[in-house]
């Protein structure tokens, strides 16, 4: 195989294994950065021997065994070889490279319990949110520092001194690498939601540069979900996350026009929307009714989207039922921006001036001062009521507080029309 193939399969391997790789290691040894460490001497492995010998069968098991290896060849250094052969496996001290079938089922025996364990790691509240987004996608999703940087528009440094200062966090407060306990469960498991759910919405609607959307981390965020709710399958909230993002992904290829420019929801062409998605968001929030607990925040909100995908024309959405939904999100989640969003689906409903009266409650919140979208529903609700010199000036004002290129032009554009 030419190499330049060789490097393509390596590194659709180390998207597909090195989650996995990196958090049966940290069970190993106990610190996600050296684990990360070895992982990464297995991939240069890799890179140095596939090209000759080729990809093996089982590419997961290889990039394991090099990685344990190397393992054992630091522990000896450390003179603590006798106790850590025996947790790592003394059989590989003497053994060949796997070349035939390797024993898959006794390497990856504890998988399914050592990526939760990854997840609430890399995820976990001691870490700022940057941060545990940074290493998230570093640790699961098998992405460079680089592509970490080049997604959020940050410069490659500070993204690598976030992961640095993450792992190094990890290491300092001796976070153990264990699912948490039932009692701290739910406020865990909040904190990888959020963190997946953060990353969606980067991709979604970019908060900088160009680009309207950056699909690669809305598919990366998707992977992530979806690992997550086969890991959880008894959490709801979970399947809701996936559900919500499945949903929304699916009209990816509606969102924008030939030249890049943004297309709001009304407007769309709903025949471009992705049908399959819609159909596996649909079945994963069906699968977080089953399960017959209270909705929390991803499954209203998914309930929200599955309102407009079951929608086949604008005028068929159930407005009222949205209104309904984000009235009981925001109980459960007091947020000025669910608010901002109930007051444009209560303007769907019951007409402009009642969604005017809920977002002119929020022109005083000290969280949307810099918020471009306040000024932005506002001023669309203005231009239904006629008063359009106002509505020109919140256009303006909110395309003044957009990082978004793509963004700024369409409300620039508003504020012409």
């Amino acid at each position: 195989m030419p190499t330049p193939e060789t490097h393509r399969a390596i590194d659709a391997v180390w998207r597909i294994e090195s989650a996995r790789l990196i958090a049966g290691l940290t069970r190993m040894v106990h610190d996600v950065g050296l684990a990360e460490e070895l992982a990464q001497d297995a991939l240069v492995a890799a890179l140095e021997q596939w090209p000759e010998s080729g990809v093996p069968d089982n590419p997961g098991a290889w990039l394991m065994a090099i990685a344990k290896r190397r393992a054992i060849d630091m522990f000896r250094r450390r003179e603590t070889l006798d106790r850590k052969v025996t947790e790592i496996g003394r059989d590989l001290e003497t053994a060949e490279l796997p070349t035939a079938e390797p024993d898959f089922d006794a390497i990856h025996s504890n998988i399914s319990d050592d990526m939760l364990r990854l997840v609430f790691i890399s995820c976990h509240p001691v870490l700022s949110t940057e941060a545990r987004v940074a290493l998230t996608l570093r640790l699961l999703g098998g992405l460079t520092t680089e592509e970490i940087a080049r997604a959020f528009l940050t410069p490659e440094p500070t993204i690598a001194q976030r992961i640095v200062r993450a792992k190094k966090t990890l290491a300092q407060k001796k976070i153990p690498f264990e699912v948490p306990a039932a009692n701290e469960l739910g406020e865990r498991l909040a904190s990888v939601l959020e963190v997946v759910y953060l990353i969606f919405n980067e991709g979604y609607a970019a908060t900088g540069g160009d680009d309207w959307m950056r699909p690669s981390l809305c598919e990366d965020a998707m992977r992530l979900g979806r690992i997550l709710a086969e890991l959880v399958p008894t959490e709801p909230e979970a399947h809701g996350l996936i559900a919500l993002m499945e949903i929304q992904a699916s009209r990816a290829r509606a969102r924008t026009a030939p030249d890049g420019t943004p297309v709001l929801l009304n407007d769309q062409d709903r025949l471009k929307w992705d049908r399959l998605l819609i159909r596996r968001g649909l079945a994963a929030l069906a699968r977080a009714g089953e399960l017959e607990q209270p909705m929390g925040p991803y499954v209203l909100q998914a309930e929200i989207a599955a309102c407009h995908a079951r929608a086949r024309t604008p005028a068929e959405t159930d407005w009222p039922r949205i209104a309904a939904l984000y009235a009981r999100l925001v109980q459960l989640v007091p947020s000025p921006v669910i608010e901002l969003n109930r007051g444009v689906a209560l303007s769907m409903a019951f007409g402009p001036q009642a969604g005017l009266e809920v977002v002119d409650e929020l022109l005083d919140e000290p969280s949307l001062k810099k918020y471009h979208l306040l000024p932005s529903v506002r001023g669309d609700l203005l231009a239904k009521l006629g008063r359009t010199d106002e509505a020109r000036a919140e256009f303006e004002r909110a395309a003044a507080l957009t990082r978004n290129e793509r963004e700024r032009a369409l409300l620039m554009k508003r504020a012409a029309e």
